[in-house]
């Protein structure tokens, strides 16, 4: 449900992130950001920190994060918030992984997650959840799109082992 398998490129971009460092794609995929070589990189896009359904979603993820890690796979999480919100959120449920802020919606707008939405009946502009892989060459390798919580995380981290 709302996957596609492609081989988009994803252009080269950099965001503040948690930790006070700054998050560049390609060094990530690199390993000259965490020293390791990930097979695979996850950016799973969210509404707002502090959410229940974002707040569950960041939860599967640092749930399962060793796992992820074994099989070669690094994690991040990007929304629209500042730094500061990010760095409350990230320290109260313990996330072992780091959040980009994306205010300028730079991310945002190359993966096209941006879309009019319906909340309290009334129209509004923000982050459709999705979620992306990315392979070593900035490929997608498989996304998400309009995905709903429950479950995902764990699809995801299959279809990572498959890498």
């Amino acid at each position: 449900m709302g996957t596609k398998s492609g081989s988009n490129k994803v252009a080269d971009f950099s965001l503040p992130s948690t930790g006070g460092t700054t998050f560049r794609l390609s060094e990530a995929l690199s390993g000259k950001a965490g020293g390791i070589k990930p097979v695979a990189l996850v950016l799973y896009f969210y509404p707002k920190d502090n959410t229940p359904g974002c707040t569950t979603e960041g939860m599967n993820f640092r749930d399962l994060h060793a796992q992820f890690a074994t099989a070669g796979c690094a994690v991040y999480g990007v929304s629209r918030d500042s730094l500061k919100s990010h760095e409350n959120f990230k320290a109260k449920m313990e996330f072992p992984f780091d959040l980009l802020s994306d205010e300028e919606e730079t991310a945002c707008n190359l993966f096209g997650v941006i879309k009019m939405k319906n909340m309290y009946g009334r129209q509004v502009r923000g982050i459709e959840r999705s979620t992306f892989v990315l392979d070593g060459s900035r490929v997608i390798r498989r996304e998400w799109r309009g995905l709903k919580v429950p479950g995902h995380v764990q699809e995801v981290l299959d279809f990572v082992k498959t890498i």
